[in-house]
């Protein structure tokens, strides 16, 4: 197991959440501070797509321990994994861009 995949299971055990909950957690604290730190609006693209970014960079990384180790990629994990992390910073971010309901 890498440093990557080792420091996952720390993280869950310390916390007590499982990999779901943890890729949902992440998402929104990626979007939350991405948000805080460019002081920028829920509408605002750029925090969506540091989401985005993270999402990737975990799943490559993710990608490239379990090839090293000699197994197969998992895609449908993956890409579950990447909807996880994604889904609700992007349902803000829709709602905001395109709703009436988180304008003020």
């Amino acid at each position: 197991m890498g440093p990557f995949q080792s420091s996952k299971l720390w993280l869950q055990d310390l916390v007590g959440l499982s990999k779901d909950a943890l890729h949902i957690y992440v998402g929104m604290i990626v979007f939350l501070l991405a948000l805080a730190l460019l002081r920028a609006p829920l509408r605002d693209w750029r925090p969506i797509v540091a989401v985005f970014v993270v999402a990737l960079a975990g799943e490559v990384w993710d990608l490239v321990e379990w090839t090293a180790r000699g197994r197969a990629a998992q895609w449908p994990n993956h890409w579950h994994d990447l909807w996880n992390t994604c889904f609700w910073p992007l349902v803000l971010f829709a709602l905001a861009r395109w709703t009436r309901l988180l304008k003020r």
